[in-house]
């Protein structure tokens, strides 16, 4: 019949994915688990050594060149993602953030300017986080002042923390760029309590009866 196709012609093929294409796509993938795997190895080493620095900030054993090594392994790993792992780059966000968060308090503990986040080596999201995390550390601080009956220097951590809190505030960003209205509300509640703390011991202080004066041995 006119128009019919011919019993006798070829069928059509089409190709599949060339094999070459194939072996590059499998070895993409093989080397981006490798890339995850040593990632994630050097940030946990990085949250563990930013934790173990808290706890010697917390301590006063904590020495010029732990906190060097610290920004020097903060910065290796930030190298680390740029030459290539940057697809990978949220296995790294909390070991930032920690490494962040004890960045911020040495220099909180040391009484010094506290440092922006390219001097941390960090972005700008994990910075964010872990200023939010650092008012916990200075409400720690705090209380420990409170405990040696220094509430001079207890109020002065307390005008700290609320400086952080209204630091935190001005932020006001979706969750999908950085997860800060969490630490935005813990932020607050601390320092709500640690405010009733402070003023409850300076009460205290002002009703406990003075001792009386020694007389002088005869």
């Amino acid at each position: 019949m006119p128009g019919s196709r011919s019993s006798g012609s070829p069928k059509r093929r089409f190709a599949g994915v060339p094999e070459p294409v194939v072996e590059s796509i499998e070895a993409h993938l093989r080397d981006r688990e490798r890339r995850r795997e040593d990632l994630d190895a050097r940030a946990r080493r990085l949250r563990r050594h930013a934790q173990g620095t808290m706890i010697q900030l917390h301590g006063g054993a904590a020495s010029a060149s732990d906190l060097h090594m610290l920004r020097d392994e903060t910065r290796a790993l930030a190298q680390y993602l740029n030459r290539g792992a940057r697809v990978d780059a949220s296995l790294a966000r909390d070991a930032f953030q920690e490494a962040s968060e004890a960045l911020l308090l040495a220099a909180i503990v040391g009484g010094r300017r506290l440092p922006s986040p390219s001097e941390v080596g960090v972005d700008v999201e994990s910075y964010l986080l872990g200023l939010g995390d650092v008012v916990g550390e200075v409400r720690r601080l705090t209380l420990d002042r409170l405990a040696a009956d220094d509430l001079d220097r207890a109020e002065a951590y307390l005008e700290l923390m609320a400086s952080l809190y209204h630091t935190l505030m001005r932020f006001d960003t979706t969750r999908a760029i950085v997860p800060l209205k969490p630490k935005q509300d813990t932020a607050r509640s601390l320092l709500e309590r640690t405010r009733g703390e402070v003023v409850m011991a300076r009460v205290g202080a002002r009703n406990r009866p003075r001792a009386a004066p020694r007389r002088g041995t005869p």
